[in-house]
């Protein structure tokens, strides 16, 4: 029995991968498919929770330049759970508490962290089910990275 969406979810693109000998494929077509077959039904959508999220992708997206030409993140946001519900509150830098700006880049940090974990061990469990094939290596000190990065001239691109 599955019992979280996520379960669900998960159940409707496996079942879809399977059809299709395991190919590459986009979340989009595993949905449809698994809409067409009654897997799974489309959800009603709130338009305040669309437009929330929407705006949540444009405060992500700002960025403005400092007077180094280095281009900076200028809205920030710290995830808080009250009473068993997650609230992302936003702030602009340069008029936030830095209370806020200490917690959201903490926030951030620890979302970099885990991210890095879970490539480790994603790295090592592909390692260890292709023994056979020499290992894909993994570096995750990103100290030369980030300086070479913030040389003059800046390169948007980087």
């Amino acid at each position: 029995m599955l019992t979280t969406k996520t379960e669900q979810l998960q159940y409707v693109y496996h079942s879809y991968e399977a059809e299709h000998d395991h190919l590459p494929t986009s979340a989009r077509e595993a949905v449809e498919c698994g809409v067409r077959e009654g897997l799974v039904e489309l959800p009603l959508i709130d338009p305040y929770d669309v437009l929330a999220a929407e705006m949540a992708k444009a405060l992500r997206e700002e960025y403005a330049v400092d007077e180094r030409g280095l281009k900076y993140r200028v809205n920030h946001a710290v995830r808080v759970t009250k009473a068993g519900v997650q609230y992302t509150f936003w702030a602009t830098m340069g008029f936030a508490p830095r209370a806020h700006m200490e917690k959201a880049f903490a926030q951030r940090r620890e979302q970099v962290v885990g991210d890095c974990l879970q490539l480790r061990i994603d790295v090592d469990a592909y390692n260890n089910l292709n023994k056979g094939e020499a290992p894909i290596q993994l570096v995750l000190d990103f100290a030369d990275d980030v300086a070479e990065r913030m040389s003059p001239p800046y390169d948007e691109a980087a």
